[in-house]
């Protein structure tokens, strides 16, 4: 399998192909990386320094890709934060062009936008982009619960009314979302869920919650849940072995004590996931 990935970078840390890579490679997939900004840190700390990459510049790197003959071979393309607003427009056209190239290939976006703690955290015109442009253009979304509001003008908040979101979602044009950190009123203390909603039904995990923040989860998990998907056709499957995988990389870092993703010392998790989260039907 190969993957194109079109996402943020850091030198110091784990977020966007900076925690999306390593994990893809450790299930065997190959990953070609192309990078929207080249910070030295994801803004979290509050200071970062370097580049958002300007539109052309990722068009040009995506167009020598192709002019090697790669997009053929590559199955998925998966797209994370973009940084820059032209960014919307290079990302569709990429997906365009990859399926013109392999009709199986599908686009998996994370509608990246932020989270209900801290708000949105990208420049005030992407969240309508993300959702009048580039997530109608998808096969796969993944969302969290605060996002998936947003792109559907809801608020999803009990299993109903996120399913109804998904819904929602889905006749935006995506087949398949998956929605992360769903925190629904009536959920078991200290846990968090991941819901799946596909033309077969609806699934959702629940893992224990861990009193930690932890930076570029959310890509691990879109990376990792596009692959097994798309490797697997089954969602349910995809959902189990992403909840599974990304939990115990967060409990890593947990007792680490580091404030960044322990991605490299967690890596068995990836490669053999231990399976220990069951998918509940819900629909």
């Amino acid at each position: 399998m190969k993957v194109l990935s079109i996402q943020s970078a850091v030198a110091h840390g784990h977020v966007g192909n900076s925690a999306a890579v390593f994990p893809l490679q450790r299930i065997g997939v190959e990953v070609v990386p192309v990078h929207t900004v080249n910070f030295s840190n994801h803004t979290g700390y509050g200071a970062w320094r370097g580049p958002v990459m300007a539109a052309e510049d990722v068009r040009d790197v995506i167009t020598g890709v192709e002019e090697r003959g790669v997009f053929p071979q590559v199955d998925v393309v998966l797209s994370g934060y973009q940084g820059g607003t032209g960014i919307a427009d290079v990302v569709v056209d990429a997906v365009r062009r990859v399926k013109a190239a392999n009709p199986s290939a599908v686009y998996a976006c994370d509608p990246v936008m932020g989270n209900a703690r801290s708000g949105c955290f990208v420049a005030p015109e992407i969240p309508d982009l993300l959702r009048d442009r580039v997530v109608p253009a998808a096969d796969i979304i993944t969302p969290n619960q605060f996002e998936l509001g947003y792109l559907t003008g809801t608020e999803p908040t009990t299993l109903a009314s996120t399913l109804a979101s998904a819904d929602l979602a889905r006749a935006m044009g995506p087949s398949t979302v998956l929605v992360t950190s769903v925190e629904r009123p009536d959920r078991d203390p200290g846990t968090i869920e991941m819901l799946v909603v596909d033309d077969t039904g609806a699934w959702i995990v629940r893992t224990p919650l861990l009193p930690f923040k932890a930076n570029g989860s959310g890509d691990v998990t879109a990376a990792l849940f596009a692959a097994h998907h798309r490797q697997t056709g089954d969602a349910s499957i995809a959902l189990e072995r992403t909840a599974s995988s990304v939990f115990d990389l967060i409990e890593t870092t947990y007792r680490s004590g580091e404030r960044e993703l322990q991605i490299v010392r967690a890596q068995d998790v990836f490669a053999h996931p231990r399976m220990q989260f069951t998918a509940q039907r819900v629909r």
